[in-house]
């Protein structure tokens, strides 16, 4: 054909072209592209497993039926890009391939056009092939090509896309919120940009919306949602990238239990139709403060038992004295029973306690074995008959459980206790894998109090509004100093098999309240109106009660597909030290760059080692 005709036929196969993973039935004229994913050539007779995003379909180049064109079909390769008109026809019983849906067809190629070549690849995209992740990350356009990352990125369009349904059918307005914004104190550290037009100063890369949902509450909006990116420039591990997606969204004239019930609606909603999940509402609720005693955090896994139990009097009756002293100073003394533990080793345990020691700052980890005749280990020997079997009683331990003990200050030990409740029954396969289960904290502490200062902090931000019966404690300075840490909040988080997704809260409104949360965090007039400023002065023109919630779309992904990290679950993620290896940055300007931001420590710097080179 001429080049002329050639273009034509493209422009024909384009516009008439079928999904490769469902090109319809035998005796049908079909036109396909996609890339050589497999290559088989077995003389006169050519398979190539042709893809795209659809999927994958057999087509073959028969020597008898294509003459001289059939020479071109010889010199195909791994991923080139490929037009083809042929015609589908059912493949013998014997050739069925049952692991692809197009596995009892194939299509006979009639002619075809090579559209790209591609050069040998960095690893192979087939399901058999465990690249590592920088060479994923690296050649992330390859990466795309295979089966998994391309089903969890169209997953992940179904999910945002089921979000913005939902919601636009239940009222909720989609706002778009600045991502040049002021710099303000929201618990991590900011992304700074330079303002080229004003010298010296910055804008910043928003941590979250939070202060302009509040203003689109005061603007009248009532119901708000985006999907937005928001920054961190935090350090990163496996569920945290310095960019990531939330769900933003804010309720006026709603109190905390219509939101709950509202996002219950909408998750069971979305879980059921993106990832054929169901759950039943509503989700179960617990309390931060029962969160923290049975499990030893606030965000449980409800999937399994193993509850943090108090034997603090028990303690007090034993003579082992790293308890008693616990007590006396306050602390706090709590077993774990690992149903099944008494498998472990001793070297099993001994690397146990040197992680509680080293990640949490447990002095030690106590333990005893469910043997046949009770309770025993070296530190038994301190309590009696009778308080091992109370200790037993307490726990409901069985032969071949083993329990684990820690006495220290509270916090020491709910950190020690709940991670190692979490590791064990990882480790020992005691958690269900197919279970999904969803629960809400609530209850918070308004503020906690340092362990080592004695000073108060907020615990998510200090716009959280205070439980109403707890206002006379923060209006009170002397009430506030000695009971700041019992004021809880309107605050809520949202739970999934052990992680949170999300998070919210029903926002102070009034003006009054506002300056008294500001007071109990040593925030002054001054300072106030410079760092939150615009808010204070919108929540004095007739602010409605309001609150909202944010939940991460990478985390819950994460979650639901069962990846390993959310790495796996973002289309360019950064790695675990904040670079992005395809693009290669964070990368360094060129001095004039730096010399138009105004940024002069830089540029000299920058000067001085090219003129030493």
């Amino acid at each position: 054909m001429s080049g002329k005709a050639v273009q034509n036929w493209i422009h024909q196969v384009f516009t008439k072209r079928q999904p490769c993973g469902e090109p319809g039935d035998a005796g049908k004229k079909v036109y396909l592209a996609g890339w050589a994913f497999r290559y088989r050539d077995q003389g006169g007779l050519i398979f190539v497993d042709l893809r795209d995003r659809s999927g994958i379909v057999q087509v073959v180049f028969d020597r008898s039926s294509m003459g001289d064109s059939f020479e071109q079909a010889t010199h195909i390769r791994s991923e080139a890009v490929l037009a083809i008109e042929g015609k589908i026809r059912k493949r013998a019983p014997e050739a069925v391939n049952a692991k692809i849906p197009t596995g009892t067809i194939e299509v006979v190629v009639e002619k075809f056009e090579v559209l790209n070549v591609s050069r040998p690849l960095p690893f192979q995209l087939d399901e058999f092939t465990e690249a590592g992740e920088e060479h994923r990350l690296k050649y992330r356009y390859l990466d795309m090509r295979r089966e998994e990352m391309r089903d969890t990125l169209i997953t992940r369009s179904k999910l945002n896309q089921c979000i913005r349904q939902y919601l636009e059918k239940d009222g909720f307005i989609e706002v778009e919120t600045p991502i040049l914004i002021k710099s303000t104190p929201e618990g991590a550290r900011d992304f700074l940009v330079p303002a080229r037009l004003s010298p010296g100063r910055f804008y910043a890369l928003p941590q979250s919306p939070q202060l302009f949902k509040q203003i689109l509450m005061v603007g009248g909006l009532e119901k708000y949602f985006q999907i937005v990116k928001c920054f961190r420039d935090e350090d990163l591990r496996a569920d945290r990238q310095p960019e990531f997606t939330q769900l933003d969204m804010e309720y006026s004239f709603f109190d905390e239990d219509m939101i709950v019930e509202s996002l219950e609606g909408m998750w069971a909603h979305v879980l059921k139709k993106v990832f054929g999940v169901k759950v039943k509402t509503p989700f179960p609720s617990i309390t931060y403060h029962d969160s923290m005693e049975k499990y030893g955090n606030d965000r449980p896994d409800l999937r399994f038992g193993m509850e943090l139990v108090d034997i603090a009097d028990i303690a007090m009756k034993s003579s082992f004295q790293v308890f008693q002293k616990a007590v006396e100073a306050g602390g706090r003394v709590k077993a774990l029973c690992v149903p099944g533990g008494g498998v472990l080793s001793r070297k099993d345990i001994d690397d146990l306690t040197t992680w509680v020691g080293q990640d949490f700052g447990a002095k030690g980890l106590a333990w005893m074995k469910h043997e046949a005749d009770g309770l025993k280990s070296a530190v038994s020997k301190f309590f009696t008959p009778e308080l091992l079997s109370e200790i037993s009683k307490r726990l409901k331990t069985k032969e071949g459980d083993i329990v684990f003990f820690a006495g220290d200050r509270a916090h020491i030990v709910h950190n020690t206790l709940g991670n190692v409740r979490l590791r064990l029954a990882k480790q020992l396969n005691l958690i269900p894998e197919d279970e999904w289960n969803f629960v809400w904290v609530r209850d918070f502490p308004l503020f906690d109090r340092d362990v080592d200062t004695g000073a108060l902090n907020s615990v998510h931000h200090p716009f959280t509004a205070p439980n109403p019966e707890d206002i006379p404690i923060l209006k009170d300075p002397a009430r506030f100093q000695k009971e700041g840490d019992k004021i809880l909040s309107r605050a809520y988080d949202l739970v999934l098999n052990g992680v949170e997704i999300g998070g919210g809260s029903i926002r102070i409104h009034d003006k009054e309240t506002q300056a008294a949360v500001f007071t109990a965090l040593g925030i002054g007039e001054e300072e106030a109106r410079m760092k939150f400023g615009f808010l204070l002065e919108a929540l004095e023109f007739g602010a409605p009660p309001h609150g909202g919630v944010a939940f991460g779309i990478d985390r819950v992904l994460m979650l639901l597909l069962k990846k390993s990290s959310i790495r796996d679950v973002i289309a360019f993620p950064k790695t675990q030290k904040g670079t992005d290896l395809m693009s290669d940055c964070p990368s360094e300007v060129a001095v004039e760059q730096l010399r138009e931001l105004k940024i002069k420590s830089l540029a000299e710097a920058k000067e001085q080692g090219a003129a030493a080179r």
